[in-house]
């Protein structure tokens, strides 16, 4: 149904996305326009410290040591999959480049800093796998093929099936090189769904030749806020859109109807989180409201190297929003498969900013690759899951430097996480959950300590290391791996439910055919779908999506490479 205005619930890459596409397919002015948020990274992030602690999530857990950097999460790109997002950035300017449109930005660095990671996997005993060695039997080969081999009609099939049930009577594969590289990659669980993990299967088919190098993997110049949000906040104020930070959606009002499907939003009430005043906004017939229903990063907390981040229990901003609305419309999902069980969602991770190379340079030592072509997994020497079996006890990636436009020269800042947030460290005897900035740091260097091939130990330099620390910022995402949680098809609402008259859905937690979630991809698509919807755009001029699971050479490929 089409709409002349558009209010946005929620300002991360999605819904800046759908704006995107309404004023340049739309030809709308974007002063009709508006966005309210409680911020304007949304999952795409990275900051100085500083910035941040103040924000609705964190105002309640004030930081001692406020300095050095944060970036809750990090995700990769990888151009031929992506197709969306690349569109969506070549429509924008750079916002550190000048000239650039930030596709070519992203381009550009990427083509000067290609990722090959030598180090993908390592273990104590062993320093460097062989990840190119998948470690499959057949049973597991055969298992994959099914994933690989299912059509799209036959995806319910895969409905609320878990990738543990799924692979209940081959417990080999999670002890496979295979599985600790995806797991990690991709951040799936064993809670997660199996249907998920056939969608990445589908559509990621060409990853299994090239894995354990990455080289897939394409990068942004700095932190993805700057490379990819900033450019988008800037464009969007440029072209007059009203972008309300500081604001908590917390009702809606619906149109009583007497189909209880009919969906027409007809006002919003929200909280300002600065002054605390309760507002309403009114919804008329011309305005669509375009909603994202869910976020990864809703109820993160920070610590700092003195400090854990501490737990926090809210059910989450977006969520919480969308609960409401699923309790009174019964097509719109159900956020408590996503939401509700953090034991399948949950977990850690930490930057890390030094005032020198050292710890950069010991790193670069151990792993034989320069900066910017990592994600490096440790695996355990022992036993760690309830099945007995060894798994990753933690992942860092090494950044190209500088990862942030005011980062000096001397800095270095390194990401990392932790899968299962619940586990104890085997340096730091604590949960990971429970550590402040300094002992996940003391676990890096055990860990890296045990895969040292010398002369010498990096555990040599320990106190130089710790010397060196500008900050640690632990951050607890209850919600990090929530879009991967096993599910129904029909728990995630359609981008435009059947009978809504004026409501949208985007973001990781909405469901299209075929994509796979926790994607850039899928956000902007999602945006996309959205903004042409309300826009009357036809769906034939959607960007086309490439479909890899039929290519007969690449599935030939991956099935060479299933036998390595």
């Amino acid at each position: 149904m089409k709409k002349s205005k558009v209010i946005m619930i929620g300002a991360g890459l999605a819904n800046m996305a759908a704006a995107v596409y309404l004023i340049q397919e739309g030809r709308w002015n974007g002063e009709q326009i508006t966005f309210y948020s409680l911020d304007d990274h949304g999952s795409n992030d990275g900051a100085p410290t500083e910035t941040v602690t103040d924000e609705y999530w964190n105002k309640n857990h004030p930081l001692e040591n406020q300095k050095g950097y944060v970036a809750r999460g990090g995700r990769m790109l990888n151009y031929r999959t992506y197709v969306d997002l690349m569109d969506l950035l070549d429509r924008i300017p750079s916002a550190t480049e000048p000239h650039m449109t930030a596709a070519e930005d992203t381009r550009d660095f990427d083509a000067k800093h290609r990722t090959f990671d030598k180090a993908r996997l390592l273990e104590g005993g062993k320093g460097i796998i062989d990840g190119g060695h998948l470690g499959l039997n057949n049973k597991d080969r055969v298992l994959l093929t099914k994933l690989i081999a299912m059509p799209d009609s036959e995806e319910e099939k895969l409905d609320n099936v878990s990738i543990s049930e799924y692979f209940k009577d081959d417990p080999h594969f999670f002890e496979t090189n295979f599985w600790f590289m995806w797991e990690t990659t991709f951040a799936f669980r064993l809670q997660s769904s199996a249907q998920e993990l056939r969608r990445y299967m589908h559509q990621m088919i060409y990853e299994f030749t090239q894995i354990e190098h990455l080289v897939g993997v394409n990068r942004t110049r700095y932190n993805q806020y700057e490379s990819i949000m900033l450019p988008l906040v800037n464009y969007l104020k440029d072209q007059g859109c009203h972008i309300v930070l500081n604001r908590l959606v917390t009702d809606w009002e619906f149109k009583e109807t007497t189909m209880q499907d009919e969906i027409t939003v007809t006002g919003l009430k929200m909280t300002n989180t600065e002054t605390n005043e309760e507002e309403f906004v009114p919804v008329d017939d011309d305005t669509a409201v375009i909603f994202t229903n869910g976020s990864i990063t809703d109820s993160a907390t920070l610590g700092d190297f003195e400090t854990p981040a501490p737990e926090n229990m809210d059910y989450g901003a977006a969520s919480s929003l969308w609960k409401k609305a699923s309790e009174r419309f019964y097509n719109v999902g159900n956020p408590d498969k996503f939401f509700a069980d953090r034991n399948a969602s949950e977990w850690v991770s930490f930057t890390l900013t030094t005032r020198d190379h050292i710890l950069l340079n010991e790193i670069t030592r151990i792993t034989t690759q320069i900066p910017g072509n990592a994600l490096n997994s440790f695996v355990s020497t022992s036993p760690i899951t309830p099945l007995g079996q060894k798994d990753v006890n933690m992942s860092i990636v090494v950044h190209h430097q500088p990862h942030f436009t005011t980062q000096k020269p001397n800095e270095t800042v390194i990401w990392g996480y932790f899968l299962y947030p619940r586990r104890r460290g085997e340096f730091v005897d604590k949960q990971y959950i429970k550590m402040n900035g300094k002992e996940m740091l003391q676990e890096l260097i055990g860990q890296l300590s045990k895969v040292d091939p010398g002369p010498g130990n990096i555990r040599d330099k320990e106190a130089e290391i710790m010397a060196s620390v500008i900050n640690n910022v632990p951050v607890y995402m209850p919600y990090a791996s929530a879009l991967f949680n096993n599910r129904a098809k029909t728990d995630r609402p359609k981008v435009i439910p059947q009978h809504s008259t004026n409501l949208a859905f985007t973001g990781e937690f909405v469901e299209q055919p075929y994509q796979m979630i926790f994607t850039e991809q899928s956000a902007v698509r999602s945006g996309e779908i959205a903004a042409f919807h309300f826009a009357g755009i036809p769906m034939s001029r959607l960007v086309p999506t490439p479909r890899y699971d039929k290519d007969l050479k690449t599935l030939a490929r991956a099935a060479k490479k299933m036998f390595a």
